[in-house]
């Protein structure tokens, strides 16, 4: 069943019945179209209600009505958009949180700390510097996924990995080295890790394939901190809505991976003006976004 026959079985008796006493006639009460296109685009975590709405300016889509993201979320909360309700939304609007002041501690992984870090890169004035992570597998599984995110486009890159042994991380970004040649070390001036094993290599992940010289320059967060490196663990959570905890990433394809990373990489950002990371990550790197993620700059 489409969801406009949906809509329309509720009938102009079901939206009186729904709100009666809830205020003024709802503006999409008798928009449909709007309604519909809403419900595909936020139903089961697609797009958030900001993207949703951006997307209709950006695409330069029209509808009868037009409604902020604070009323969407309204809707939402009173379950008139087809096919959405809270639970389709991950991320909850207007959440909050508060971090504190970290205190210097020793840290298990030799290299520079996050303390240490250029502000250039703090600031994100400058493309080039990571975070990374890795995605554990289920409970019994070594398998997982090593996961990438450049700090000013966001573009998220996740490499699968046998276990979470440092040599294959290290291998991994040998094989990235291999692809991208010398503009490896433009494409990934810094990645920012924890102090997980995973990333206890230090000298490995720096070290160039080809031979003695630095490809990238480590940091490390400091420990039980992984607010300092947000950005990547926020599009963990994303990447979560396709491969939930639980999975076994031994059955995960190359593909189904490609794929929750394209989809991440595809949705439209409020930052961005509702472009996508994938769009400015090629606007910068045109060359990396075509070997790492076969994307074309276009004209």
């Amino acid at each position: 069943m489409d969801r406009e026959v949906y809509l329309a079985d509720l009938g102009q008796s079901r939206y009186e019945e729904t709100f009666s006493g809830k205020g003024p006639e709802l503006k999409i009460g008798h928009d449909h179209a709007l309604a519909n296109y809403l419900g595909q685009e936020i139903a089961k975590g697609k797009r958030s209600p900001e993207a949703a709405l951006g997307e209709i300016k950006k695409k330069g889509l029209t509808f009868e009505t037009s409604i902020s993201v604070r009323t969407l979320y309204r809707y939402i909360d009173l379950e008139i958009i087809p096919g959405v309700t809270n639970k389709d939304l991950p991320i909850k609007r207007n959440k909050t949180r508060r971090y504190h002041r970290v205190r210097k501690a020793s840290r298990p992984c030799p290299g520079l700390s996050i303390e240490q870090r250029p502000e250039v890169i703090n600031d994100r004035e400058e493309p080039g510097h990571w975070e990374g992570d890795s995605i554990v597998s289920k409970e019994g599984s070594t398998d997982r996924a090593l996961v990438l995110t450049e700090r000013v486009s966001r573009q998220y890159l996740m490499l699968k990995t046998a276990s979470g042994a440092s040599e294959h991380v290290v291998a991994a970004l040998d094989e990235l080295e291999r692809k991208l040649g010398p503009s490896f070390s433009e494409v990934f001036k810094s990645i920012t890790v924890d102090n997980g094993s995973e990333f206890a290599d230090c000298k490995g992940m720096e070290k160039s394939v080809d031979g003695d010289g630095r490809r990238t320059t480590i940091y490390y967060c400091h420990p039980y901190s992984s607010y300092e490196k947000g950005s990547v663990e926020k599009q963990n959570g994303m990447a979560r809505r396709r491969l939930p905890k639980g999975t076994d990433f031994a059955d995960v394809t190359e593909e189904e991976l490609k794929a929750t990373e394209a989809w991440i990489n595809d949705y439209p950002r409020k930052m961005f003006d509702f472009q996508s990371s994938a769009e400015v990550f090629t606007a910068i790197f045109p060359e990396a976004a075509r070997l790492l993620f076969g994307l074309s700059k276009k004209s």
